[in-house]
């Protein structure tokens, strides 16, 4: 049996992943095939958390008349439902999970507490971070960041809907778009490479937390990727 290189990730899931090819709202059989995924990477004795945006509800900064914070917390509210769908469908195959939201509503799950979500991932629960980091202005891509710093995760894997890696420029755009094998956090902010936010990639950076990029088409990536097969880009410190 194969045996995985990390021992604990934090997965980031797009919102609009969980939407497959509708664009909005939740599309119940792509998140149970990538609930079964997880389960699979979990069953390898993988600690896994998971930060999940909310853009398939949401999006904050794309609203210009309306108060930007206001509008962040209501796409915070977003990654909540997204959270609640996956933990119900990862429950549904047998994996016990916790949601632990960054802004509390105690009725629904835990607020965001660190030692009690590395407790959790220490007795095998998946835990979804959702909200984000709880404040306007930061987006669910610096509440990766925040949370593998914070848990101590070995590598944040940012999956992605509709491409397979960071490339030069949009390879939808430009058939002669190159794609990179790796990089350097460096890189990302030099080239203005649109992966993460400069805020995260400035955290991941400064905690020399490595990230991979991959797309989560094909959910069975998610498995690939903490085998350690060559997926995607990966971005490490120079």
């Amino acid at each position: 049996m194969e045996e995985p290189i990390f021992k604990r990730i934090i997965l980031k899931l797009s919102g609009e992943a969980l939407a497959g090819d509708k664009g909005y709202g939740i599309d119940i059989s792509i998140i149970n095939r990538i609930s079964n995924e997880i389960k699979n990477v979990h069953d390898l004795g993988v600690e896994v958390g998971i930060v999940v945006g909310g853009g398939n509800f949401w999006r904050g900064r794309n609203v210009e008349s309306m108060d930007r914070a206001t509008s962040d917390y209501m796409g915070m509210l977003g990654t909540v439902i997204n959270a609640l769908a996956l933990q119900d469908a990862l429950e549904n195959i047998g994996v016990i999970t916790r949601v632990q939201t960054a802004i509390e509503m105690r009725q629904i799950a835990e607020p965001y507490i660190r030692r009690r979500a590395i407790r959790h991932l220490e007795k095998g629960r998946v835990v979804i971070f959702a909200a984000g980091s709880g404040n306007p202005y930061f987006s669910t891509d610096t509440a990766a960041a925040l949370r593998a710093a914070e848990v101590e995760a070995e590598v944040i894997l940012l999956a992605k809907k509709g491409v397979d890696g960071v490339y030069d420029s949009d390879p939808y755009i430009n058939s002669s778009a190159k794609k990179f094998d790796t990089l350097s956090y460096i890189d990302i902010l030099n080239m203005g490479l649109g992966i993460m936010d400069s805020t995260a990639t400035s955290l991941c950076m400064d905690n020399k937390i490595p990230l991979i990029v991959f797309g989560i088409d094909e959910p069975k990536n998610i498995v690939d990727v903490v085998l350690g097969k060559k997926i995607g880009t990966h971005v490490k410190e120079d």
